[in-house]
């Protein structure tokens, strides 16, 4: 065609661009095969989760614990509509009150687990901690006790999140590398130095004091058994309720 020889080598990038298939068509990366995780297969260990006609997940419970038997306890993403505070109040173990929603990961039990947690109210913000309890099982057991704040690589500055919002978080972990991604950028990032050493467990969730549509997606590996996901949390997590 006489018209494409006297295009510039700027302007043919751009025009091939425009007809290169898109990479990351609803996932935040490619590289992981993630499921959206239904209702049934939701172990749910504390409050209340339900199933909304299209699939997703709604929470309303001032506190919800879930993890999902069976998925690869390395990588999860949580896509989430925020509704505003739960009418009930439920300080944490701490004492300290906090509306926030995040991810599990490697989650052995209630005292052995990962925690990448947004923070809504009354800061906005990405914190990752490990909670470590060797001898210790259950939250009555454990308690806030064991916790250890990571510090990431940089610092990212989170914008307050409103009623109504949709957003989206993927936490991968590489080893003893963590990544964060928050709405399609990077959030935190930094090493674990070991500290989940000697604990293996599968990917979950966690909200407290807000309202949620969520959906959650999580790796089930060919070996994955996710039947049995139950809200009975002695049955479905063997007795250590996560």
């Amino acid at each position: 065609m006489p018209g494409w020889r006297t295009l510039g080598s700027a302007t043919l990038i751009v025009v091939l661009y425009l007809f290169i298939p898109l990479a990351f068509p609803d996932s935040l990366n490619p590289g992981a095969p993630l499921t959206q995780i239904g209702r049934d297969r939701i172990c749910v260990t504390n409050g209340t989760v339900s199933a909304l006609p299209d699939g997703r997940l709604a929470i309303e419970t001032a506190s919800s614990r879930g993890v999902v038997p069976g998925s690869d306890g390395t990588i999860a993403e949580i896509h989430f509509r925020y509704l505003g505070p739960t009418v009930a109040v439920k300080p944490l173990a701490s004492g300290a009150v906090r509306r926030q929603i995040g991810v599990k990961l490697r989650a052995h039990d209630a005292c052995n687990l990962l925690y990448a947690m947004w923070h809504i109210a009354p800061d906005s913000k990405i914190e990752v901690s490990i909670k470590k309890n060797p001898t210790q099982h259950t939250s009555a057991e454990c308690h806030a006790a064991g916790y250890s704040i990571l510090k990431s690589s940089r610092i990212v500055a989170m914008p307050p999140i409103h009623p109504g919002e949709a957003h989206t978080m993927r936490v991968t972990l590489d080893g003893d590398n963590l990544a964060v991604i928050a709405d399609r950028q990077e959030a935190w990032s930094g090493s674990i130095n070991g500290g989940l050493d000697g604990i293996a467990g599968p990917a979950g969730f966690r909200t407290d004091n807000a309202r949620f549509e969520v959906e959650f997606l999580a790796v089930i590996p060919a070996s994955g058994n996710p039947s049995d996901a139950n809200s009975n949390s002695t049955r479905c997590s063997g007795g250590r309720p996560t």
